[in-house]
């Protein structure tokens, strides 16, 4: 027969292991519910992005015929468009994203040394639309590059740390901010 003592040692033991376990079943769901809020977040920011990657085509179309621009600027935009219609991760895409939004901003500021494309009326309005597109963009970005910090806080977190790395929670890039110069 089992002492009392021991009766409550295997009591508090088995507290202790529900606790635990508790405790990393409550990190693993913080982690998930933070993970699916990135998703959330993105695909805020993926049907903008879908639109403008819709007008890009013409407005590469109408640089080209001013014949001003050189050939791979134009061809690196058409290749990160295309491109980020085939990859599905949202690490991936956030990626050529930001390398989209600087070929785009390298465009716009070849089209400010030519007033004749600026003065095009069909230039000027897809410009304007995809202006649009972006502002409305830059808004959605914030949103998601707080849930994505808050995200990468806790997945870096002690105990979390150990958690995340051994079930595959890998840290998510921040969707750049254009004409962010920071290095490093």
């Amino acid at each position: 027969m089992l002492s009392g003592l021991m009766i409550i040692l295997l009591v508090v033991l088995l507290f202790a292991a529900l606790g635990g376990v508790g405790y990393v079943v409550s990190l693993f769901n913080s982690l998930v519910q933070v993970k699916n809020n990135i998703g959330k977040a993105w695909h805020n920011i993926d049907v903008l992005l879908l639109q403008r990657n819709e007008e890009i085509p013409q407005l590469i179309d109408l640089a080209r015929a001013y014949g001003k621009y050189e050939a791979g600027l134009l061809e690196e935009i058409t290749r990160l468009r295309l491109s980020y219609a085939k990859v599905k991760h949202t690490g991936e895409k956030t990626t050529i994203e930001n390398e989209l939004s600087a070929q785009l901003r390298q465009l716009r500021q070849t089209a400010e040394q030519y007033p004749d494309i600026k003065a095009d009326i069909l230039y000027r309005s897809v410009q304007e639309r995809v202006s649009a597109l972006e502002e409305m963009i830059a808004d959605r970005r914030i949103f998601f590059n707080d849930t994505v910090t808050i995200y990468n806080i806790q997945r870096e977190q002690f105990p979390q740390r150990i958690f995340a790395r051994l079930l595959g929670f890998e840290r998510h890039p921040l969707l750049d901010m254009p004409g962010d110069k920071r290095t490093g």
